[in-house]
């Protein structure tokens, strides 16, 4: 009764649902959810749809398969990035193949995982079951997290284990770095740039504030530091500025936002309360008042025992060692509603959030694959 792959994968992509802080950008995810939720009813999966409460429009699916406490989550988002389809070769909501590649936007990151993930589902009944099968739909991963923030909220799903589909390559990714993208707006005074002393020019503050920033990242980097990363120390990146509207006025607001990510085991809040109070003493002698702002709340480090059951046994049955990755995830709202978690999906992050996105075709069989498995072990034993 389940459609095949390539046909729900087209209609997945083929639903707009990208989620923006940008409100002309941004869509509703509910159309993604319609085709997600009739397939897994279809499948005798019973279905909750969660509307978050400041969005209407956005929801989060829940469908669970047997009865009983325990069991598997497999999750992931609905939601893409914003799309220029000036930069695409094809139509990005439309899946076109090239050489074994699936290209559309959203087919790797991560709609992908869903048509593979109710594939594996499908080779198994309720009555099979002795504990659970739970598919997890969200929305909003890739803006605010509000998605995944209202489960935690909510206290649901409950599980035992939990696969999050983003992108891995089949490695099981046991651990990320935090995510905080933070705004530091600085308020000085105009005036005529003639004359400096008619104003208080929010630009040369944010000079001495960005030389702070400089060293505050150096900082970090000699007080902390996890060999089991790549980037092995934490990072913080100087990202885009605004600041004043004339070369003859003075410059009377700057605003500077950065992207801070964390190791595992670092605070998050505790971090960027030293960065705060740092800028303000730097900024003390200048006159200029400082404005700290995060653009939603951060996302926090991620990890999860490497001798855990799910991560040894995603480790065997896929070949791959566990690794860990610098991009950031849902594994801390599902991790901290007390499930083992593990990242691991199909396709490469190096394809996420690029014109022509794709997921290889290769990858599809062998997910298929590890995901029965894990539904076998974890659901029947």
């Amino acid at each position: 009764m389940l459609p095949n792959f390539d046909h729900m994968l087209n209609a997945l992509i083929a639903a707009p649902s990208i989620s923006s802080n940008t409100p002309s950008l941004d869509r509703s995810n509910l159309a993604v959810l319609e085709h997600l939720g009739n397939w897994m009813e279809d499948l005798g999966f019973a279905t909750e749809l969660m509307p978050l409460p400041d969005a209407p429009h956005k929801a989060n699916l829940i469908a669970t398969l047997g009865q009983g406490e325990g069991g598997l989550v497999l999750a992931g988002h609905t939601d893409t990035v914003p799309v220029d389809e000036s930069k695409w070769d094809s139509d990005p909501f439309l899946v076109m193949e090239k050489d074994d590649h699936l290209h559309g936007l959203g087919t790797c990151d991560m709609k992908g995982f869903f048509p593979i993930a109710l594939e594996a589902a499908s080779a198994f009944s309720a009555g099979q079951l002795k504990k659970p099968l739970t598919i997890v739909a969200t929305s909003d991963e890739e803006s605010s997290m509000a998605g995944a923030r209202h489960l935690l909220a909510c206290g649901k799903p409950r599980a035992d284990y939990a696969i999050i589909g983003e992108p891995t390559g089949l490695m099981p990714v046991y651990a990320h770095k935090g995510i905080a993208f933070i705004s530091i707006i600085l308020q000085g005074s105009s005036g005529h740039s003639s004359n400096p002393e008619l104003g208080n020019n929010a630009l040369d503050s944010m000079h001495r504030v960005m030389g702070e920033l400089i060293s505050f990242r150096q900082n970090l980097a000699k007080q902390f530091c996890n060999p089991a990363f790549d980037i092995q120390m934490p990072t913080l990146n100087l990202g885009c500025l605004h600041a004043g509207d004339n070369p003859n006025r003075i410059c009377s607001k700057a605003e500077l936002q950065i992207d801070l990510r964390l190791l595992p085991g670092m605070d998050t809040a505790e971090i960027i309360q030293v960065l705060e109070t740092q800028i303000q003493r730097i900024i003390e002698p200048c006159g200029t008042t400082l404005t700290l702002n995060t653009h939603y709340p951060p996302v926090p480090p991620f990890s999860t025992d490497l001798s855990g059951d799910l991560v040894k046994n995603l480790a065997a049955w896929s070949g791959h060692a566990p690794g860990t990755v610098a991009f950031g995830t849902e594994g801390h709202f599902l991790q901290s509603l007390g499930m083992q978690t593990v990242v691991f999906g199909p396709g490469s992050i190096d394809q996420a959030h690029q014109p022509n996105e794709f997921l290889a075709r290769d990858q599809i069989g062998p997910t298929e694959q590890i995901l029965r498995k894990a539904i076998a072990r974890y659901c029947i034993g």
